[in-house]
């Protein structure tokens, strides 16, 4: 009998600001506001074609050209920035959580107006979920500004913003979804490219800043810095709802269409990446017929914009997705356990923002990891935030979070 869990928990994230609601998540569609941030409205399931061809800046060359991690392949400019800013997308190296080279995507937007003489302090942001496939990567969406929690307000205080699409999405490579050190490592390595094409009106000082799985990934970034970018001069990280227990978000979600959705992404991850040199990562071993059966058409689609042809191919699995706890059986509890932050220290200050009414990544769960990473001796700022849900979390702490950055040394400038 495939296992039922009742607690609702995602693993992931979705669109904040819908200008037509989408289903997964609950998700209530129309404007939502932040306490500093204009309101800003991103496009809904409309906005992305059903055929997406990979456009020409996101093919690799052949052969793709030898380079450092972080070193830029190639940029170009972006029409549409925010008011007083420039912005490119950007082509670079980075390496897996194997230390594998891998080629990554992403976003660089920085201020127009001239930079201090220090340089500008560089914000790493990690996106929530958007999906898994090439086509869903941020910055080749219709709008690549539109998911970024804050980035009206860091540009205003004089931050450059950089993001990573991870690896596996824009450009081609291997999957990365939920696959903690890969994503670490290219949160960190969109950093240096920022700072090689910018110049330097960009400093080494860089603060992290993610939601949902890009709290994930800002996390794994936060504990690799140290040995893999000892070239950037961390000063702070910062979540919102970040996904931290795996199992434990798995085992809660798993009994409705958003924990399918999301585990449909996971699962095939961790058997793509971890399959080939794990004994029995195989989706067969832990998920159902059927379950094995959908997830190739799963895994294409995108949860923001093909929304409802993923729960058409989901719905029939709640409750015939997987065949065994993953939590108990090897290897999936090992891989789950590997790809949960927390096993080492964070060394600089950490934010931790938490919606008291999020029925997503539940508050409690969030409360056990601050515990814990101030077990390790971690300095964590954490803040509760009353009447708010996983979608709108990011953004209502963007107010504190604010006001804590000066404090720790992570302002702008110095």
């Amino acid at each position: 009998m495939p296992l039922r869990y009742s607690e609702r928990v995602s693993l992931g994230s979705l669109g904040r600001r819908l200008r037509a609601p989408l289903a997964a998540f609950g998700v209530a569609g129309a404007i939502l506001l932040s306490g500093c941030t204009p309101t800003q409205v991103i496009r809904g399931e409309d906005d992305l074609a059903e055929q997406w061809t990979v456009p020409a800046f996101y093919k690799q060359p052949v052969p793709v050209p030898a380079g450092a991690a972080g070193e830029l392949i190639r940029s170009q400019r972006v029409a549409g920035a925010p008011p007083g800013s420039s912005a490119w997308r950007v082509l670079f190296h980075s390496t897996d959580t194997f230390g594998h080279p891998v080629v990554n995507s992403g976003l660089v937007i920085a201020p127009n107006s001239p930079a201090p003489s220090g340089g500008r302090t560089v914000v790493s942001w990690g996106h929530p979920t958007t999906g898994a496939a090439q086509r869903c990567a941020p910055s080749a969406s219709l709008d690549p500004f539109d998911l970024v929690e804050g980035l009206t307000d860091f540009l205003k205080r004089g931050y450059v913003v950089v993001y990573t699409d991870y690896t596996g999405m824009g450009t081609a490579g291997p999957n990365s979804y939920l696959v903690g050190g890969t994503e670490g490592r290219n949160v960190l390595d969109a950093v240096r490219a920022a700072r090689e094409l910018i110049g330097k009106d960009a400093s080494d000082r860089v603060v992290l800043w993610g939601h949902s799985q890009g709290g994930q990934a800002v996390l794994f970034a936060a504990q690799l810095a140290h040995e893999y970018a000892p070239d950037l001069d961390l000063r702070a990280a910062a979540v919102a709802a970040p996904a931290t227990d795996l199992g434990a978000l798995m085992r809660a979600d798993i009994g409705d269409i958003s924990g399918v959705s999301i585990a449909s992404y996971a699962f095939t991850a961790f058997a793509e990446v971890y399959g080939p040199s794990t004994p029995d990562a195989q989706l067969a071993s832990i998920l159902t017929p059927a379950a094995v059966e959908a997830l190739p058409s799963m895994a294409k689609l995108c949860l923001i914009g093909q929304n409802k042809a993923l729960h058409a191919i989901g719905q029939p699995l709640i409750g015939d997705f997987l065949s065994g706890d993953p939590e108990t059986i090897e290897p999936w509890a090992s891989l789950l356990d590997e790809n949960t932050p927390g096993a080492v220290p964070i060394t600089v200050p950490l934010f931790v923002a938490q919606g008291e009414t999020d029925v997503l990544v539940r508050p409690e769960a969030t409360a056990a990891f601050v515990t814990h990473e101030r077990s390790l001796g971690t300095a964590v700022e954490f803040v509760r935030i009353p009447d708010t849900g996983h979608g709108l979390v990011a953004i209502r702490a963007l107010r504190g979070l604010f006001e804590w950055l000066p404090t720790v040394g992570g302002g702008a400038t110095e």
